[in-house]
């Protein structure tokens, strides 16, 4: 299993958050925001931030391999995506969500964010886990090819949040722009908001992501 931090709102957690840093990063690069989040005094939750493995050749933590277009610098999410690698992330999530219901967490008040590369993962994992999910969100990020998401799963409905920047040089925001068209259509309970910085996360985003989180899980 992957390794990974846990943060607690409470003892005894009724829901589990399972959080995905981007690529080149670690489960520390989000752990330290849960108080931000200003989820109510009641809530107990589990947050895990999971490590993504070194790959051997680039020594970096990455949920799967970056593709790049000829130039060697522009990143062709659309096209060129390491399904497999995405596949073999996946599945190591699931082990983590199966975890979560093993320890007595119901799979409707666990919830997959993502950050990123991680995004990509934590909703391919979420359209594909075989039990009924709270929901996903979807940070800075796109989805995965569409020919790889199911739409008749039990899942294949499940509330999404959509988080990004409007100066976001890394991942464009046309591409979650068309990540939320393409789940509104598909009947999703989807909403999509934006932020005047570039490819990170501010203080007015996690706030409504604290919301989100509050109104996806039962209290």
């Amino acid at each position: 299993m992957l390794d990974f931090i846990i943060k607690e709102t409470a003892a005894n957690p009724t829901a589990s958050v399972i959080w995905l840093h981007g690529f080149g990063s670690d489960g520390n690069a989000f752990a330290g925001i849960v108080p931000r989040l200003k989820l109510p005094q009641n809530a107990a939750v589990r947050f895990i931030f999971p490590h993504a493995p070194i790959k051997p050749i680039s020594k970096i933590r990455t949920w799967f391999d970056v593709v790049y277009m000829e130039d060697g610098v522009s990143l062709d999410f659309e096209n060129n995506q390491d399904i497999k690698g995405v596949e073999e992330s996946s599945k190591q999530v699931k082990k983590l969500i199966d975890a979560e219901i093993e320890k007595g967490i119901h799979s409707e008040n666990i919830l997959l964010i993502g950050f990123s590369q991680g995004a990509v993962v934590a909703f391919y994992t979420a359209m594909h886990y075989p039990k009924k999910l709270g929901g996903a969100a979807i940070l800075s990020s796109h989805l995965p090819k569409a020919n790889t998401m199911p739409l008749d799963g039990v899942n294949a409905k499940i509330p999404v949040l959509i988080g990004h920047g409007n100066y976001d040089g890394v991942v464009p925001p046309a591409l979650s722009e068309k990540a939320f068209e393409f789940l509104k259509l598909n009947g999703n309970t989807v909403e999509r908001h934006t932020y005047n910085v570039k490819h990170s996360v501010c203080l007015a985003e996690l706030k409504t992501l604290g919301a989100w989180i509050a109104r996806a899980i039962t209290l």
